[in-house]
């Protein structure tokens, strides 16, 4: 098995259009919600929390059933194939529907048809990577998946004022294409089509991880978690802690927020070659304390010092002190991010790559759920400290990090 580039783009398009559609959902479904149904601000808040719910409870079931599935298409194969066209489908009714009741059924058509399909081409990366290239092939997939963003947040509102509807088709159309492209271009390994190894359950997965001696999976799973919840918490209040604190708009925290998520995407590639060349494991470490340094710098430095503006940029716009900060976090993020999955599923062997690729979900969906939970709390708690923010993700940035210190696996294997 070689690495090939023109497959992993392939299956990069596959996230493009996951991306595009997840953008899409949570920039206009809100809007809808509220103008279309007039729902209150609290029943919105659930209503977006479903998606994670729905990955929290299906992803890693599905991971640890693909693994375990046989048919002459492969493993992961049926999943995308029934997965994908039922997500378009239900994608398309989102902005037509003009009941409640016929809203929330697409809805839950799309987050069950979207967390069936999702683990499973997750896991394709690994199945047809080899070990030592799989840094690269995530920060290719990560890549595309952050352009797939972008697009849907700059073209996906010109859309929009032209016609409610053109983002979801646009989003639906790359979704059913990108399945047809990975179906007839990518083939699963005939050896695991044709294994007749039975991975265990997704329950005996997880008995044998926690009564294994080695506790390196146990170990990158906490700091998973760890660093989803102090990155999470962030993201959800990070409008209002630009409003609040630095006195900023709600325009000029979403811009730079944008301005992360650009250097993590441009440093996508560079971030698994980097963890290839120098190890999975330090290369997140560093990213980790480059990360909180930022985050406390945030926490420390005066609000005029933060918001003194440096420069304007293409593209970027206006790009203050804080912006830099972000900037650099938005690297870090893109070394973190990119060589985590590469380590969880080089802990296990192939027949397991599913089950573990759907752990993986599990603990950064619920560090997605339970994040902004936490910090609005203490927020609440505070009387509205939105600097807490900048305090609090550092120390959870503090225990990912002692806990992938003590991890021994997961490193890049030389054989295919």
């Amino acid at each position: 098995m070689k690495f090939n580039f023109g497959k992993t783009f392939l299956l990069g398009l596959g996230f493009f259009g996951v991306s595009v559609i997840w953008s899409v959902y949570n920039a206009f479904v809100p809007v809808f919600l509220a103008d279309r149904f007039l729902m209150a601000a609290g029943f919105i808040g659930f209503f977006m929390t479903l998606d994670n719910i729905a990955a929290l409870l299906i992803q890693p079931a599905v991971g640890a059933w693909s693994d375990r599935l046989r048919t002459p298409i492969g493993r992961r194969m049926p999943f995308i194939l029934v997965g994908a066209p039922l997500a378009a489908i239900a994608f398309i009714m989102l902005p037509i529907a003009t009941s409640l009741f016929v809203f929330f059924l697409a809805a839950t058509l799309l987050l069950l048809s979207m967390a069936i399909w999702r683990t499973p081409v997750v896991a394709l990366m690994p199945d047809i990577t080899p070990s030592k290239y799989r840094s690269q092939a995530n920060g290719i997939i990560n890549f595309m998946g952050g352009v797939g963003a972008i697009i849907a947040f700059l073209g996906g509102a010109a859309l929009y004022d032209l016609n409610p509807n053109y983002p979801f088709w646009l989003g639906a159309g790359l979704v059913a294409v990108s399945a047809i492209l990975v179906f007839v271009f990518i083939k699963e390994p005939e050896e695991m089509i044709a294994s007749e190894k039975d991975a265990p359950s997704l329950a005996d997965s997880i008995r044998l991880i926690l009564h294994d001696k080695d506790k390196s999976t146990v170990r990158i799973l906490l700091a998973i978690f760890f660093w989803f919840i102090a990155y999470n918490g962030i993201e959800a209040f990070f409008t209002l802690y630009a409003k609040n604190h630095l006195g900023l708009t709600e325009s000029d925290g979403a811009r730079l927020l944008g301005q992360l998520s650009t250097l993590f995407v441009l440093f996508s590639l560079p971030a698994g070659y980097i963890g290839a060349a120098l190890g999975r494991r330090k290369t997140i470490m560093t990213g980790i304390i480059v990360m909180a340094i930022c985050i406390a710098l945030m926490f420390f430095l005066p609000v005029n010092t933060l918001t003194n503006l440096l420069t304007t940029l293409p593209v970027l716009g206006q790009v203050p002190v804080i912006g830099v900060i972000l900037m650099i976090a938005g690297v870090s993020w893109a070394s973190i991010n990119v060589n985590s999955l590469p380590m969880v599923v080089d802990m296990t062997e192939p027949e397991r790559v599913g089950t573990y690729t759907g752990l993986y979900y599990l603990f950064s969906t619920l560090a997605a759920i339970l994040g902004p939970i936490v910090y609005g709390f203490i927020i609440q708690l505070s009387g509205g400290a939105y600097s807490l923010l900048m305090l609090i993700s550092p120390m959870f940035m503090a225990m990912a990090l002692i806990s992938i210190a003590g991890v021994t696996a997961g490193e890049a294997q030389n054989a295919s």
